[in-house]
Formats: structure tokens, C-alpha cells, sequence
């Protein structure tokens, strides 16, 4: 079984084109992939499901384009 990669905050902003403020927004309204507790101060993002989530802004993107 593979297990699943772990990316930081900053590896995911990186990844997302996206600021530390702006995906810790889209966090606050349930809009982004959970992280998962590494610790008291430590986060970090199921890089799959980051992932699948751009992909999903991706699809989503064409779907606005067709209704319009």
C-alpha cells in the first residue's frame, strides 16, 4: 500500500499559485482540503487531494464556460 504524501503550508501555496493567507481563508469556509495535525504547531495537506481539488477549479472553470 502506498501511503499518502504529506506537503507543508508553504509547498502547498507553492503547488496552488495561492498566498498562506488565502488558502488558510478557503480553510475557514470549509472551501480546501483538511489538514492533518502534525502537532501543537504543525499542519500538513494530503498532496492527492490538493491535487484534486485544482483539478476540480479546473473542471469547474470549463462547466462556467459551457453555461455561459
Amino acid at each position: 500500500m502506498e501511503h499518502p504524501i504529506l506537503i507543508t503550508l508553504d509547498q502547498c501555496a507553492r503547488l496552488t499559485s495561492l498566498s498562506r493567507t488565502a488558502i488558510n481563508r478557503l480553510r475557514d469556509e470549509n472551501r480546501f482540503p483538511v489538514a492533518v495535525s502534525l502537532g501543537s504547531r504543525r499542519i500538513g495537506f494530503v498532496r492527492a487531494e490538493v491535487i484534486a481539488w485544482l483539478e476540480a477549479r479546473i473542471a469547474a472553470r470549463g462547466a462556467e464556460r459551457e453555461a455561459a
